[in-house]
C-alpha cells in the first residue's frame, strides 16, 4: 500500500483528507530536509562540493538519520497533542516535560545545541519555563522546531503568536529568536492555505500589526529583500546569512520556498548546499514545501526511507486530530 498504508489508513476513516496530507507534508517536509542537510551542516559550501560533486548533496544519506532539529520538533508536537487545547500554563508543563526527556535521551550525534542542552538542564532542576531560557541567545534551535505551532493554531493566529513566543522562550530568550518563531509559524498557516510564498513576508506584519520587530530580524528581512531577485543563489543564500541565528534560519527558509515553490525537493537541495546550518535550514524549508506542496511532493524514496517512518506518518495523523476545531 502506498504512503505508509495510506497514511496508516488514515487513522482507520477511510481516504487520507487534505489536510493531513499537509501535516504528513510538514512532518516528512522537515525530517527529511533535516536528514539531507545533516552531512553538510559543518562544511563550507565548496567542501560540500568536494565531497558530493558540483550539484552539492541531492540524496539523502544511508542511512537516512535526522539531527536534534526533528527530535525537538516531536517533543513539541507531542506537548501540543497532549495539551495544545489547554491554558498556556498547562501546556507549557507538558512542553517542558517532553523536552526533559527529549534531553535525557538525546544521542551526541544528533549535534544537540548549546543553548537547548542549557535551558533543558535548567528545566530538569525545576526552573520554571519562563525562567529557563538563556535571554540573550537567539541561536536557530527555538525555530527550528516551531512548524506544529503554525500547524495545530492555524484558525487562531493570536494564540499561534503567544505559543510560538513561549515554546521560544524556553530556551532562547532574545527578541529576533522570538520574531523568528512567531513569523514561520504564521508561513506554515499560510503554506496551507496554498498563500503563493511571495507573500508570506509581508503577511507577518498584516496579520500582527500589534508586535514590534526587532532591529536583527528587519535587517535580516532587508538583505533577504535585496538578495530574492539575484541570479546567483549562492551568493544571494550568503548575502542572508549562513542560518546558526533564528532570523538568518528562518530568512533563508523562505528564500528557499520562493525560488522554487512547486518543487520540494529542490527547496531541500538549495538548504542543504549552503554555507551554514545546513540542515536547519533544510528543515525548516522542508516543513514549510512540505506544508505547501503535501506529502505526495516528497519522493517515495525519501518518506519511505526516513528513519522512524511509520511514527512520522502517526504522529501526522494525531497532530491534525487534535488540532481539529481548536
Amino acid at each position: 500500500m502506498d504512503f505508509r498504508g495510506e497514511l496508516l489508513q488514515s487513522n482507520g476513516k477511510g481516504k487520507i483528507k487534505d489536510v493531513e496530507q499537509k501535516a504528513a507534508g510538514m512532518i516528512y517536509g522537515l525530517a527529511c530536509g533535516d536528514a539531507l542537510g545533516k552531512p553538510t551542516e559543518f562544511l563550507s559550501l565548496p567542501e560540500i562540493k568536494s565531497c558530493y560533486g558540483p550539484e552539492g548533496i541531492k540524496e539523502l544519506p544511508e542511512p537516512a538519520l535526522f539531527t536534534d532539529d526533528t527530535e525537538m520538533t516531536i517533543a513539541l508536537a507531542e506537548a501540543l497533542i497532549e495539551a495544545g487545547r489547554e491554558d498556556l500554563e498547562t501546556l507549557m508543563a507538558a512542553v517542558s516535560r517532553h523536552f526533559v526527556a527529549w534531553f535525557k535521551s538525546i544521542e551526541p550525534w544528533r549535534s544537540p545545541g548549546i543553548t537547548c542542552i542549557r535551558a533543558c538542564q535548567n528545566l530538569a532542576r525545576g526552573v520554571h519555563w519562563r525562567e529557563s531560557g538563556i535571554s540573550h541567545s537567539k541561536g536557530c534551535g527555538s525555530v527550528m522546531r516551531v512548524t506544529p505551532v503554525g500547524f495545530f493554531y492555524r484558525r487562531d493566529t493570536a494564540r499561534m503568536a503567544k505559543i510560538a513566543h513561549a515554546q521560544g522562550v524556553i530556551t532562547h530568550g532574545h527578541p529576533a529568536a522570538v520574531d523568528a518563531c512567531r513569523a514561520v509559524s504564521l508561513w506554515i498557516k499560510l503554506a496551507l492555505e496554498n498563500v503563493p510564498p511571495c507573500e508570506w513576508l509581508d503577511s507577518i506584519y498584516h496579520t500582527w500589526p500589534e508586535y514590534s520587530w526587532s532591529s536583527d530580524w528587519e535587517t535580516c528581512a532587508a538583505r533577504y529583500r535585496e538578495a530574492l531577485s539575484w541570479a546567483e543563489e549562492e551568493k544571494a543564500m550568503d548575502h542572508i546569512g549562513q542560518g546558526w541565528v533564528a532570523e538568518e534560519a528562518a530568512l533563508l527558509a523562505l528564500y528557499c520556498v520562493v525560488r522554487y515553490p512547486d518543487d520540494y525537493v529542490a527547496v531541500v537541495r538549495r538548504g542543504a548546499n549552503s554555507n551554514g546550518d545546513s540542515d536547519s535550514i533544510a528543515c525548516i524549508a522542508g516543513a514549510l514545501a512540505g506544508a505547501l506542496l503535501g506529502v505526495k511532493a516528497i519522493p517515495h524514496g525519501w518518506w519511505g526511507y526516513i528513519e522512524r517512518s511509520d511514527y512520522l506518518a502517526n504522529l501526522a495523523l494525531r497532530l491534525t486530530e487534535a488540532s481539529d476545531g481548536v
